[in-house]
């Protein structure tokens, strides 16, 4: 009798995971669905909305329903979460292999350059990174943008080191080798933080080129919603010589539709009245 019950409810939860839309139930990720989410994370950056660990309340909501209004895809914060988890593991990745001297970031071709004995090598340790070799990774500017506060040397490498303690190697060392290694050091510390800086540098040039795109395009719409204006319409229709009334009012009627205005102001002043008559004694003969 239990076993029957068992398998009596385990039916219904099935029958109700199937009942759900195929874009609730899983997550299937592709690279678009991927850069429609990252791109989300920038704008929020720019916005101020994430600290060093992760974004604010404000900031995460606006990602959900914003991944959702231009996906269509009503996937629970959970899952988009999920994916930044991801996505932040593939940044340590991709950085932990460019820290490497045989590898190199090509920013036209937004993939990693090595000769084929370097990456047969290294994947041959790290067999993830197969895919990257075949695809390189064309969000890694913007994974840069979202996680370099966060992911250090150290995590890349899965440890943090405390160079306040020294090594057996060191005690055993004369005071001349002692005094060579810590040139060498200091020598690889300082070209760590200009390869820091660099990336800092490329990170707020991103920034920066990201904002003014979007100040470009927010002028260009703004001017080519103003171009034709109701009001620049009804300037026009003023100039006209022989205007009925009833055509006068229809066409302001008309002026509420963007395409009639388009069309109007981009004929010619002298078409513009037959055109006029014309769209009118349509639309009287359409109510009619």
């Amino acid at each position: 009798m239990s076993s029957r019950l068992t398998r009596s409810k385990k039916q219904v939860q099935q029958q109700q995971l199937d009942m759900l839309p195929e874009s609730q139930s899983r997550a299937k990720w592709t690279s678009t669905l991927t850069k429609t989410l990252v791109d989300s994370m920038v704008e929020q950056i720019e916005k101020g909305n994430k600290s060093n660990k992760s974004f604010s309340k404000k900031g995460w909501k606006f990602i959900c329903d914003n991944f959702r209004i231009q996906t269509g895809l009503w996937w629970d914060n959970d899952q988009l979460k999920s994916r930044y988890s991801a996505l932040r593991k593939q940044y340590i990745s991709l950085t932990s292999l460019l820290d490497h001297r045989e590898f190199k970031w090509d920013e036209t071709t937004c993939t990693i350059i090595a000769t084929d004995e370097a990456w047969d090598k290294y994947i041959k340790e790290h067999p993830d990174a197969e895919a990257v070799r075949n695809t390189g990774c064309p969000i890694y500017n913007q994974l840069r943008i979202i996680f370099a506060e966060t992911a250090t040397y150290e995590e890349h490498n899965g440890s943090i080191k405390d160079s306040s303690i020294p090594s057996r190697q060191n005690i055993s060392m004369s005071p001349e080798e002692q005094s060579q290694s810590e040139s060498e050091k200091n020598t690889d510390m300082a070209s760590r933080k200009r390869g820091r800086r660099g990336i800092e540098d490329a990170i707020a040039k991103g920034i920066l080129e990201i904002a003014a795109a979007r100040k470009l395009r927010a002028e260009a719409i703004k001017k080519h919603n103003e171009r034709f204006s109701v009001t620049d319409c009804v300037s026009a229709l003023d100039e006209l010589q022989g205007v009925s009334d009833q055509v006068y009012f229809a066409a302001l009627d008309l002026f509420s539709n963007r395409s009639s205005r388009e069309t109007f102001l981009s004929l010619k002043v002298e078409k513009r009245l037959i055109w006029l008559q014309g769209k009118c004694s349509s639309t009287t003969f359409t109510q009619t």
